[in-house]
């Protein structure tokens, strides 16, 4: 991959959105490795020159279609992923922030499979990205 994505030279900046609908939360199920099937937070990588807000709505817009307000900062992870060498294959670093649903239905683009809107409580059933119960309670607090 030329996109500096594989096998950076440092890690790369994500955002990730957290986007809270009443008493529930956006949750899509990517589509492509190296998370194909995981459920996770809708989000990208940021741009050279483009804010973490703008990277969040543009991001959110580009995945989901959807329209977000911004409210806070909600959590950090940090996925490194090696290589049977041990070489670091994938280093992201990603800020995720607690959202609230302007408006729109989710329309997915390729990267995602799927996408609800889910309480809390279901998903403790589902294949996630590690942390993703914490930042999406943490979202909670930061919308209400």
């Amino acid at each position: 991959m030329s996109d500096g994505r594989s096998y950076p030279a440092r890690p790369v900046l994500a955002v990730s959105a957290a986007i809270i609908r009443g008493d529930r939360v956006l949750i899509a199920q990517r589509a492509r490795r190296p998370a194909e099937g995981v459920h996770t937070l809708p989000g990208g990588v940021v741009e050279a020159g483009e804010k973490l807000h703008e990277a969040l709505i543009r991001e959110i817009q580009e995945e989901t279609g959807l329209t977000i307000e911004p409210v806070a900062l909600a959590g950090t992870r940090e996925v490194i992923a090696r290589d049977t060498d041990g070489k670091v294959e994938r280093h992201f670093v990603i800020l995720a922030f607690a959202c609230r649903w302007v408006a729109g239905e989710p329309v997915l683009n390729e990267e995602l499979a799927e996408a609800h809107w889910l309480r809390p409580d279901e998903l403790a059933g589902l294949k996630t990205t590690e942390g993703l119960a914490d930042i999406v309670a943490a979202a909670f607090e930061k919308v209400r």
